[in-house]
């Protein structure tokens, strides 16, 4: 039986046994972890950036197989990297996420906004595995003020996005890039930088009011996702939603006693209805700021399916340019771990040769 805690392989290149391993490891130029809350994804990079291999585990911060005095960081990055860099001793190694939060590994003090990819590297935190190997952990980013706001992974994933778009950056140009999850994340973007962002706590929201408030008590669980409902739930955020949230998220159980709202329809409605109270808050931001969602041509950085209802809502407000950022977390990783000097893409091709 699987232990709590252990990897899953998901592998790019098949490894049919050792020997073919050993041969595929033979390029193996870093172990990069995403590692947060409730998970943690391991990837091998060869020294062009590309990806040789992947593996994902339920060994989050707060999920780790024994307790962090016990050893449970040491024993979660065994079970996930222990085959590589048995094979791969000298790789180095790079994390982003909670593993740097003060109840991570160790702590990676957050750098403040406005940050680039550089501050990104002068904030990196080392701590020494039992294994032998360094990780260097990823800071999060630390905007200050009179509601100070953080970061802490998705400033990796805003950079690996970025990689993307090269020439957005080089002229100076202001982008907006959405992070949506558990705790949604907007920041704006300009010269290679992360100047400012806005934290909605919609994802945990949802599941509290559905989980723990009389609103759940009528809710059946859908067998498919209701875009009708969802849109209704973001029309009524944008349309009727002035006097906030807690002056329309009422209506989700009203709606039903009233007939007006299947029971299956409630949880797309409700989700729709926070999401659509999100993006108007967004526009307010942005209003201030003499700027629309209409005018935006941002980018999505999360779960494809989670980011299609993000882009449906969005065009509601008029933004219809919405794209789908992939591999921005692997792509920032290896962006920083570059910039640090972990790899050297040159000089490797030069041993290989």
């Amino acid at each position: 039986m699987k232990r709590a805690g252990s990897p899953t392989p998901a592998s790019v290149h098949p490894v049919a046994g050792v020997a073919d391993a050993a041969a595929d490891f033979a390029h193996a130029a870093l172990i990069a972890l995403d590692w947060g809350t409730t998970s943690l994804r391991a990837y091998l990079f060869d020294a062009d950036g590309q990806v040789l291999a992947t593996r994902a585990s339920t060994a989050g911060i707060m999920n780790l197989p024994r307790r962090a005095e016990q050893g449970g960081f040491d024993a979660a990055f065994d079970d996930a990297c222990g085959v590589w860099l048995q094979y791969a001793p000298a790789v180095p190694v790079i994390a982003a996420g909670m593993v740097g939060s003060a109840q991570g590994w160790v702590e990676a003090p957050y750098v403040d906004a406005p940050a680039n990819a550089d501050a990104l590297v002068a904030g990196l935190v080392r701590v020494r595995a039992a294994c032998g190997a360094t990780l260097h952990i990823v800071p999060g980013v630390l905007q200050r003020g009179e509601l100070p706001n953080v970061m802490r992974g998705e400033e990796t994933q805003i950079f690996g996005a970025l990689c993307e778009d090269a020439n957005a950056v080089d002229i100076g140009k202001r982008a907006l890039i959405g992070l949506p999850g558990t705790h949604a994340k907007w920041a704006v973007v300009q010269a290679g930088r992360i100047e400012r962002f806005h934290t909605f706590m919609t994802g945990e929201v949802f599941a509290a009011l559905r989980e723990h408030t009389i609103l759940g008590r009528t809710m059946v669980t859908p067998d498919r996702p209701d875009t009708e409902a969802f849109l209704h739930g973001v029309s009524i955020a944008r349309e009727k939603g002035q006097a906030g949230l807690l002056a329309t998220v009422f209506s989700t159980r009203t709606l039903g006693l009233t007939g007006q709202l299947a029971r299956d329809a409630q949880p797309d409605y409700l989700s729709g209805l926070l999401i659509g109270h999100e993006l108007a808050g967004l526009e307010a931001v942005l209003t201030q700021q003499q700027n629309t969602l209409a005018a935006q041509s941002l980018r999505l950085i999360g779960n494809e399916a989670l980011c299609e209802r993000y882009r449906l809502a969005l065009a509601q407000f008029g933004c219809t340019q919405a794209t789908l950022v992939k591999q921005a977390t692997e792509r920032g990783l290896w962006r920083v771990a570059s910039q640090a000097g972990l790899v050297n893409p040159a000089a490797h091709a030069a041993r290989a040769g």
